[in-house]
């Protein structure tokens, strides 16, 4: 079977720890299963930087270090893992379509674990120059700026290694960093020749006129200046839940949540989502964890036509 032809039992959108206790759970019920993640070290809880409170850890340990621990897990399990930038979606048939960059993926049944960490435009023209410009995916768009001028502006591991992506195709590649120092002082993206890193400076404008020519920086002394660019990547984070990808293919609440039942289900059969995209009330990784394994078991319910969950306490 190519793998154009394969489809899975589940498909999960998201590596944090709902998207990885749900892949553990549909892997050990012998699911096919595939988890999708943006990247292994953006999210919530890999941005933690101490956990002491997860039933079962014998030590503190890092948002990061936990994370691992899923995901050696999932894998150990059967589940595959693939880093890869989730564009959209196609719900309508009984079969589920998830594209991204590279490829489409196939499955009987879809798990929605992406997390909050999602912002609304926040930066005069970000919103504007949208498309234009503007972007919030290096992999997408960076073969659009080949020989260019482009910003990267964040902090985290994530924006690093987007903005050591963009050195492939871009000319000159600028890290605007809202704080002092980045959140990963050591990574090879750093090294670059073609990227400059510029740390303490707030954008405050994005200007331009058919698309995005520079951009206005404030630094640590209120003092601004211009910056001429031809686009601008936003790595920056908030509490929004993130369904851009979505498109509309499920409903919202009013506050763009995903809205399911007490099993996880969303209106839409064999579509289930878990974790922060469905704006629960109390957000910690025990449970994140606790929706996903509901998640998973509502998912195998689906994909076999039980009339009843099965429980897993372990072989």
């Amino acid at each position: 079977m190519s793998d154009a032809d394969m489809i899975y039992d589940v498909v999960i959108v998201g590596g944090g720890p709902a998207g990885l206790s749900a892949a553990q759970y549909a892997s050990r019920a012998r699911l096919k299963t595939v988890v999708l993640d943006k990247s292994s070290t953006a999210g919530a809880l890999a941005y933690t930087g101490h956990i002491e409170n997860y039933p079962g850890l014998p030590a503190p340990m890092s948002g990061k270090e936990l994370l691992d621990v899923f995901r050696k897990q999932a894998i150990g399990f059967g589940a595959e893992y693939v880093e890869t930038q989730v564009i959209g979606v196609s719900l309508s048939d009984e079969i589920k379509e998830v594209f991204t960059m590279d490829k489409s993926y196939k499955g009987r049944s879809l798990i929605i674990a992406t997390g909050s960490m999602g912002r609304k435009p926040t930066i005069k023209g970000e919103a504007e120059f949208l498309g234009k410009g503007v972007s919030y995916c290096a992999v997408c768009d960076a073969a659009f700026y080949k020989g260019r001028t482009v910003c990267v502006i964040g902090n985290s591991e994530e924006a690093v290694k987007e903005a050591g992506y963009l050195t492939r195709f871009a000319a000159t590649v600028y890290l605007i960093s809202p704080t002092p120092k980045l959140k990963v002082e050591e990574h090879p993206a750093l090294d670059a020749a073609n990227l400059k890193v510029i740390l303490g400076a707030t954008v405050i404008g994005i200007e331009g006129g058919e698309t995005v020519e520079r951009i206005r920086i404030s630094d640590q002394d209120k003092k601004e200046s211009e910056l001429p660019v031809d686009g601008v990547f936003v790595y920056l984070h908030g509490s929004k839940p993130v369904v851009d990808f979505l498109q509309g293919a499920v409903e919202l609440t009013e506050n763009e949540c995903i809205e399911i039942n007490r099993m996880m289900e969303t209106p839409i059969p064999g579509v289930f989502a878990a974790g922060d995209v469905i704006c629960t009330e109390i957000r910690q990784v025990v449970t994140a964890a606790s929706n996903g394994c509901v998640a998973a078991l509502s998912a195998e319910k689906y994909v076999r036509h039980r009339t009843r969950r099965k429980s897993d306490w372990g072989k």
